[in-house]
């Protein structure tokens, strides 16, 4: 039997700070659940933890990725496995803490068995989307899957793309496949689940004020570096929170003023959407109604100590 620790919840609601003084104290491994941080290109935009964080205990699973690749929720979560596995192996406590909803679920649930995509179809359907829009792509799907079209907004760009793929490698549509049991990838654990759900006000507040501190730390130069990638605008990283709004101020489309107030409002848009899925679609061991604090660590440490370590 593995024993997990699992901690989710919005951005900016203080998971890390949790998972770092646990992993501090039972000589854990933290592993990233956030779909955004897996990315080396923005560290501070995506509120990577702190190299002198990362000092203190084993962090995984951050910055492992290059932007030029996308990262997806069965890539995350093979990943997450075999780093679960090696921490075990080591004697070591694995940690699992991220916001990302569909990561988590399929860690927890594992991955339907849908085929390897091969690169000529992957590349087909992205020449199909860039030569003639979404839209055709998305008549494409009708085509091919129109239950599954009927389900999708055509502007949901890497819904329509998957969707597309899957039908045009396999001949049979994604939702029949998502409806195949499922491999699980860690069939004997067992999850502690903490989920941190503060207010709406303290939520909000912490996401603009941690925004503006990104912005101190560097967060405008970071996107600058990026955009000098001329990586393709589809890409998970381009669509970063923070990212579209900053790059459309170096471009000189928008003032700063103008972007960082709209990235704050996507930000809190984002951190809703969470609480929502997380409300909804995910069963939790405890749920915490406030941010991390200190007074909280000590408060729910020996609750999350004897789950874990009995």
């Amino acid at each position: 039997m593995i024993r997990i620790l699992l901690i989710s919840g919005p951005t900016a609601s203080g998971k890390s700070g949790l998972a770092l003084r646990v992993a501090e104290e039972l000589d854990g491994v933290v592993v990233n659940a956030d779909s955004m941080q897996v990315y080396a290109d923005l560290r501070v935009l995506t509120a990577r933890p702190s190299t002198e964080d990362e000092a203190r205990a084993p962090h995984k699973l951050y910055g492992n990725r290059d932007g030029a690749e996308a990262c997806t929720a069965a890539d995350w979560a093979n990943d997450a496995a075999e780093e679960i596995q090696k921490a075990r192996e080591a004697g070591q406590q694995p940690i699992v803490v991220g916001g990302t909803g569909l990561y988590i679920k399929t860690l927890l649930e594992g991955i339907a068995a849908i085929p390897d995509i091969p690169v000529g179809v992957r590349e087909a359907g992205r020449r199909l989307r860039l030569e003639h829009g979404n839209d055709a792509l998305y008549q494409s799907l009708k085509d091919k899957d129109p239950e599954g079209a009927e389900k999708l907004k055509p502007k949901d760009r890497q819904r329509v793309l998957r969707a597309w793929e899957v039908a045009e490698a396999t001949g049979t549509p994604l939702h029949v496949w998502q409806k195949k049991p499922s491999t699980p990838l860690l069939p004997d654990a067992q999850f502690f689940s903490v989920l941190f759900e503060p207010d709406r006000e303290t939520l909000y507040a912490a996401c603009d004020s941690r925004f503006d501190a990104m912005l101190e730390a560097g967060a405008l130069g970071e996107v600058e570096v990026l955009i000098e990638r001329n990586l393709n605008p589809s890409l998970p990283v381009m669509k970063a929170l923070g990212v579209p709004e900053l790059a459309a101020f170096l471009a000189g489309d928008i003032t700063q003023e103008e972007a960082v107030t709209k990235a704050q409002q996507h930000t809190r848009n984002y951190a809703k959407r969470q609480t929502t899925w997380f409300r909804t679609q995910f069963n939790a061991s405890g749920t915490i109604p406030e941010q991390y604090s200190d007074s909280l660590f000590q408060e729910i440490f020996p609750i999350i100590r004897q789950f874990l370590l009995t």
